[in-house]
């Protein structure tokens, strides 16, 4: 059983062309994948050449130094890195700061330690901090006191209210029943002046 010599021929003939086809396309293909990969990793011109040129150049041998040169993230990855980053940094400088001193403070304190100025203040009614801005506590709907000449005046009316209702009180310990409802009668009967 021979094998005729052409046939061979013709058989490596057909591989020898088969195989150059396959390295003309891989070497075609690799310089595709590293321009595209090189456009996808950096903005530098002459890098993008640089890289396209070794691999054209040097075939496999280029293609594995582009791959051990290469940039290690594309830009887009960079890009998302940079918008983590930018996150995290405004969030730190998000933190609130004493108007006074400029030092970080935390959200529940009434008053900087450093400096001492008062940064909250209490509701009257349900104890929640609140800004010191604030016209009315978002808690339990208190007009808070003391932000405006209004206020400040019905602040002032209550206090002195409370006042004589707090004298009142220590009068009333302090004389009998009968001395108290007297004084009182003579305090409503007396004319205005």
């Amino acid at each position: 059983m021979s094998i005729d010599p052409s046939i061979l021929k013709q058989l490596s003939t057909f591989a020898i062309g088969f195989s150059a086809a396959f390295l003309a396309a891989l070497w075609l293909s690799l310089i595709f994948w590293t321009n595209r990969d090189i456009r996808k990793r950096s903005r530098d011109r002459a890098m993008r050449i640089v890289a396209v040129v070794v691999v054209t150049l040097l075939f496999l041998p280029g293609f594995l130094f582009y791959l051990v040169l290469r940039p290690p993230r594309t830009l887009e990855e960079e890009y998302q890195r940079a918008l983590e980053e930018e996150a995290l940094l405004q969030s730190i400088e998000g933190a609130a700061l004493c108007p006074g001193c400029e030092r970080h403070i935390q959200p529940d304190w009434l008053v900087c330690p450093s400096c001492g100025i008062l940064l909250k203040k209490k509701c009257e009614s349900c104890a929640h901090l609140i800004e010191l801005p604030w016209h009315v506590c978002p808690y339990c709907a208190t007009p808070v006191t003391g932000m405006d000449g209004k206020d400040d005046a019905a602040s002032a009316e209550q206090s002195n209210d409370q006042g004589m209702t707090t004298n009142l009180e220590e009068e009333l310990e302090a004389d009998s029943d009968d001395q108290y409802i007297q004084r009182l009668l003579d305090n409503d009967f007396k004319s205005p002046t």
